[in-house]
């Protein structure tokens, strides 16, 4: 059962012509929502009516050798002025038969790819968790006992407790790129899209082949506030976690992550 309970707007239950071009799928609590939001307003972008629409990771919805896409089509209302169609779901890059299901479904889609710092990531999510009452354990605690709370979800990924799990870039991202080129996965720096809206936004304009956006205002998305901030012991035991994994990202993408282990 997800634990996801995302924003809607009502579908129009239309079938587009043709299939969806575009999907950000990656990462939960890295700037998804922002990045939507941005969307929302672009006049060529025809957006999924629902974020998150969970299609690609919906076991039910392969069952049966053939999909029905008629399902996941029916979220989107094509209009002339649209020139790509895309949604938002950022676990498709977490769970493991997403990349392949979505290559079958077209090898020619357009894969965004937020990362935000892990340990701060870890900490969001908790929280979020926390807010809605799915986790009564504290973030030391769940952090603690993810293990064994993963294999509760086994032979699928847990969807609620996978706070440190859903860090570990490096393995989504060469999940996706086994299934498609480097050239048709666009991978962002949160601190880019939050910090620098403009440019990382004229990046995905080209990286879609769109138009750019003519008023860019920095999305405002509320986020949830902390009870508390992580404590010195939580934050250097998720230092000491993610420090291979954070220079390795550094080595593979050509990044400066050094601020993300201050």
């Amino acid at each position: 059962m997800s634990n996801l309970q995302p924003e809607t707007r009502q579908p129009d239950h239309k079938t587009p012509g043709r299939k969806v071009d575009f999907i950000i799928c990656g990462v939960q609590k890295g700037g998804t929502t922002a990045l939507d939001a941005y969307f929302v307003g672009h006049p060529e972008i025809c957006l999924a009516q629902k974020k998150e629409l969970h299609f690609f990771d919906t076991e039910a919805f392969f069952e049966s050798k053939q999909p029905d896409y008629s399902i996941y089509h029916s979220w989107f209302n094509l209009k002339a002025e649209h020139k790509v169609i895309g949604e938002s779901t950022p676990i498709y890059m977490y769970w493991y038969d997403t990349p392949k299901r979505i290559w079958q479904y077209n090898p020619e889609m357009k894969l965004i790819v937020i990362l935000r710092n892990p340990i701060d990531r870890a900490y969001s999510h908790w929280n979020m968790e926390r807010s809605r009452n799915y986790d009564n354990l504290s973030f030391w605690d769940a952090i603690q006992n993810e293990p064994q709370r993963l294999r509760e979800s086994l032979p699928y990924q847990h969807r609620i407790f996978s706070y440190i799990d859903r860090g570990f870039y490096l393995e989504q991202l060469r999940r996706l790129w086994f299934f498609f080129p480097k050239d048709q996965v666009l991978i962002i720096k949160n601190e880019h899209l939050r910090n620098q809206p403009k440019e990382a936004l004229e990046d995905l304009t080209d990286f879609l082949g769109i138009n750019k956006f003519e008023n860019i205002e920095n999305s405002k998305v509320n986020s949830l506030p902390y009870q508390s901030q992580m404590s010195h012991k939580e934050r250097e035991y998720l230092q000491y976690v993610f420090e291979h994994e954070i220079h390795g990202l550094e080595r593979i993408l050509g990044w400066d992550c050094s601020d993300w282990l201050k």
